[in-house]
């Protein structure tokens, strides 16, 4: 099917709930999660930046709307307004939930504790007997998630990192797990040098993943994921991700245990 003809296939969902001024506006439901999706960063953050251009391509303006993830995740797969959610991790029980789109960003979770008090290892498995701080409906990976769920790894779950973050500082459990640039943007804006100072992170236990949009698990949502594939070949995610980084200061992943 052309670009076109996808493009306007697109245009049935995108009029639900649009604005008469923009009637070419498709909406996703999103939990805030900056630097990667996010209204107080340029165009939505890094993954919102990658939406923009391709639907831009399309002749489509993006629209975001942020709720708690929960939320988020029943209203983007449901509520007839949005087209799906922005943006989540694939996992085995999303495949019934998602058509999942190209990656639109590269993350990485990793290990955070405190200097005073530091946790490493190099395996997820040897973190059996070591209370972890997880945020509830977060997707950690395939090995830690069955890990939590079979009971061998001891998760305490929050509602979000920047709690977790707190939580940790005073010690309410010895470790959490952690987006890596969700971590440095956090402790950037809302924690004082002080508080910075005293987190530790170890990488080596998980490996780097993608994250993508998920579109509703039906025949127009297929449609759009198709739509939105294929214009997104036209771009270079790698360089326009560095591009983005580079223009809000983010370069790099960053070494926070020095």
């Amino acid at each position: 099917m052309k670009t076109r003809a996808l493009a306007a296939a697109l245009l049935c969902c995108a009029l639900h709930g649009a604005d008469a001024q923009t009637p070419r506006t498709i909406r996703f439901a999103a939990e805030e999660w900056p630097p990667f999706v996010t209204p107080t960063l340029p165009e939505d953050g890094m993954s919102g930046s990658l939406m923009h251009a391709v639907f831009d391509k399309l002749g489509y303006s993006v629209r975001i709307d942020y709720f708690p993830w929960r939320r988020t995740f029943e209203l983007g797969r449901r509520d007839p307004r949005y087209a799906g959610v922005a943006v989540v991790y694939h996992t085995a029980e999303r495949e019934a939930m998602c058509h999942f789109s190209v990656p639109i960003a590269s993350t990485l979770i990793v290990l955070v504790s405190l200097k005073e008090q530091p946790v490493r290892t190099s395996r997820i498995a040897d973190l059996r007997g070591v209370r972890i701080g997880t945020v509830a409906g977060y997707s950690n990976g395939d090995e830690f998630d069955t890990l939590a769920h079979q009971g061998r790894i001891e998760v305490e779950e929050g509602v979000n990192d920047e709690t977790n973050l707190r939580k940790l500082l005073v010690r309410r459990f010895p470790a959490i797990v952690i987006e890596r640039r969700v971590l440095r943007h956090l402790l950037a804006s809302r924690f004082a040098p002080a508080e910075r100072e005293r987190i530790v992170i170890d990488e080596r236990p998980f490996r780097e993943r993608p994250m993508h949009i998920c579109f509703k698990k039906s025949p127009e949502g297929l449609i759009q994921q198709r739509a939105f594939n294929d214009a997104a070949r036209a771009f270079d995610f790698v360089q326009m991700e560095k591009d983005y980084w580079r223009r809000v200061g983010q370069q790099g992943g960053g070494n926070l245990d020095g």
